[in-house]
């Protein structure tokens, strides 16, 4: 079954608050182990920096899959 754009949305909004919260709870975890002591307001600008990049990562490896998956069809249809 094909998931909805409306759901498809749902998914990746609650995929980004999940990581922007994971990635703060870890930082404010791990940072004094090695000695970074830093305010709530630099975990939340480090958090979001974290979620640019996965943001960015999700992106192009959807596309590089979507692509694989276009020339995967065409080699069997052509």
């Amino acid at each position: 079954m094909k998931q909805s754009r409306t759901m498809s949305m749902v998914e990746a909004v609650a995929n980004v608050i999940v990581g922007y919260v994971l990635a703060i709870a870890t930082q404010i975890v791990v940072f004094p182990w090695f000695g970074i002591e830093t305010g709530l307001a630099d975990h939340l600008t480090i958090g979001l920096a974290f979620v640019g990049v996965s943001l960015l990562r999700g992106y192009l490896l959807r596309r590089l899959f979507e692509a694989a998956r276009v020339r995967n069809f065409r080699s069997r249809h052509d």
